[in-house]
């Protein structure tokens, strides 16, 4: 592979595979070469001293040395040559004169061939010579007689040409056998690249690579606890988030392979993995951590084949909600302001465009002095700016939804010490004047809609009561209205008074609420209040 040359994932198994066939390929044809071609050249060996050593155990061939008849010698040797498709059969006396040959008129000569001589000396050989019938490979074999002398020796030899032939279409043979497995080795490896090309989606290695870097990135940096199983209820990842959660309620070690139920037995995920259906914000409690969990099985091809927890500190979610809440109430009392302020200005601008220059003034007057007069009651009764600022807006959202908004003169709250618990107290008086305004709004349609909104501050003590001439809240139901997600109004509703009962819960006081079917709402809530001052009712 040339270098920095990139190839696609197909190719690149492709010529991995192949390389490693030809390799592989390459090692068996040493050892074929080395080993397998050897031995052709041995059987052959084999079978010209095989038939030597057969032949000279007949009795007509001792018999005949001995008697000096070659004619039976020579019939039988050219049987036996015609039958084993061998070059020649010799017959020699001890002193090396043929008894027989292919060629009859050698016969009575000496053997020209050469390499006898261990032969006539008692043992067995193999040797290669020419002869008047060409170049040979032969076998050597004595010949003795009953008494065990030795009366001459057989020769049978194979066409050296032939055995050459034999070794060499052999070896041919393994190449041809090894250049098909390279064939259908390359194939395979194309078919086996574009196999696993389909089964990742037509990815590339560099993308594989990144899509890994990306999702353990996006695991790590997720504010939720992560956790995957396999189809047998097997962690199979677990990010860093999921693992803090699970070290501070005493889950520690490795959980990698374990199953989810031997550390985490309440979370009962084999019945998600065997019915398919999740669960969703399900609360648990751990180790003392309360949790909100979701449960979701992991389908491919309509299979279930594993699941994925994810679960995150209620606490934090809370502490989120009441921040969002507030700053939803601070935006709203905004929002109600300015709408308010838009009016007037829009009223401002057609006096102005209809010339009406004294009408004008004395509305300006009027609206200056009602809002000098609003501003200068709230004031003084309320010393937290904050809070003052808040109840201005809402003042003003009242007014657009003609429902009267009423701080009752006897009210009072000094500044606060403690910023967070202003914030918690606008959150709970946020809340409950909204729900006062909406039940108004929506509920009661006829007669003088009325809420009034009272503070009492004494002894680092302070009590806020809300009050509406609503449609009340049937008895039936009052111990529902402060959890979460319930709510008469709709889906996607139900947080409002939820977080009210957070709050107080945060500053350590308790809530009261008084109402019935048609009579009105009030809700009454007693917390530690810090004032800045001593002054107090």
């Amino acid at each position: 592979m040339a270098k920095g040359k990139k190839y696609g994932l197909r190719t690149t198994v492709a010529i991995m595979v192949s390389a490693v066939v030809i390799l592989v390929l390459l090692v068996l044809y040493i050892i074929f070469r080395n080993q397998i071609i050897p031995q052709t050249r041995h059987a052959l060996e084999d079978k010209a001293i095989t038939i030597a050593r057969t032949i000279a155990l007949m009795p007509m061939i001792s018999e005949g040395l001995k008697t000096g008849n070659n004619k039976e010698i020579q019939a039988y040797t050219s049987k036996i040559t015609r039958r084993n498709d061998i070059m020649f059969v010799v017959v020699i006396d001890m002193n090396s004169i043929r008894y027989s040959h292919p060629d009859p008129s050698f016969v009575g000569y000496p053997f020209a061939g050469g390499g006898q001589d261990l032969a006539l000396a008692g043992q067995e050989s193999i040797s290669e010579g020419a002869g008047p019938l060409g170049t040979s490979l032969r076998g050597f074999v004595p010949v003795y007689d009953g008494r065990g002398h030795q009366l001459g020796a057989v020769i049978a030899g194979l066409s050296l040409d032939r055995v050459e032939r034999l070794v060499r279409l052999n070896e041919w043979t393994i190449i041809a056998i090894l250049l098909s497995g390279a064939f259908l080795g390359a194939g395979g490896a194309f078919v086996l690249a574009d196999r696993i090309k389909k089964m990742i989606f037509g990815m590339e290695p560099v993308d594989i690579s990144k899509l890994l870097q990306e999702r353990s990135a996006m695991l790590e940096s997720i504010r939720e606890g992560i956790i995957a199983v396999d189809q047998e209820a097997r962690t199979t990842i677990i990010n860093a988030e999921a693992q803090r959660l699970l070290k501070e309620s005493g889950i520690t070690g490795s959980l990698i392979n374990r199953m989810i139920g031997d550390y985490w037995p309440e979370l009962q995920l084999e019945r998600v993995l065997a019915s398919g259906e999740g669960n969703q914000d399900q609360e648990l409690e751990l180790g003392g951590i309360s949790l909100l969990i979701s449960s979701l099985p992991v389908r491919v091809n309509g299979e279930i084949v594993g699941a994925i927890i994810t679960f995150r500190d209620k606490t934090e979610l809370a502490v989120l909600a009441e921040r969002l809440s507030g700053i939803s109430v601070y935006a709203d009392a905004l929002r109600a302001g300015a709408h308010e302020f838009m009016n007037k200005l829009h009223v401002i601008m057609g006096m102005t465009h209809m010339g009406l220059y004294d009408d004008l003034q004395q509305y300006i007057l009027g609206t200056v002095g009602s809002y000098q007069k609003e501003i200068g009651l709230i004031t003084r009764q309320i010393k937290d700016p904050v809070m003052a600022g808040f109840i201005l807006g809402k003042l003003s959202r009242a007014r657009e939804t003609g429902i009267e908004l009423l701080l009752t003169e006897d009210s009072y709250l000094p500044e606060s010490s403690d910023p967070q618990v202003i914030h918690e107290l606008i959150t709970i008086t946020g809340n409950l004047l909204d729900n006062a305004l909406d039940s108004l709004e929506v509920l009661c349609e006829q007669g003088k809609k009325r809420i009034e909104l009272a503070f009492h501050y004494k002894d680092n003590q302070l009590i806020c009561e809300v009050s509406d001439n609503g449609p009340g809240i049937p008895v039936a139901l009052q111990e529902q209205i402060f959890v979460q997600g319930f709510s008469t109004k709709g889906e996607h509703r139900g947080i409002g008074l939820y977080l009210v009962s957070k709050s107080v819960d945060k500053l350590q006081g308790h809530l009261h609420v008084t109402a019935a079917d048609n009579v009105g709402t009030r809700f009454i809530v007693h917390v530690p209040y810090g004032g800045k001052d001593e002054y107090s009712e």
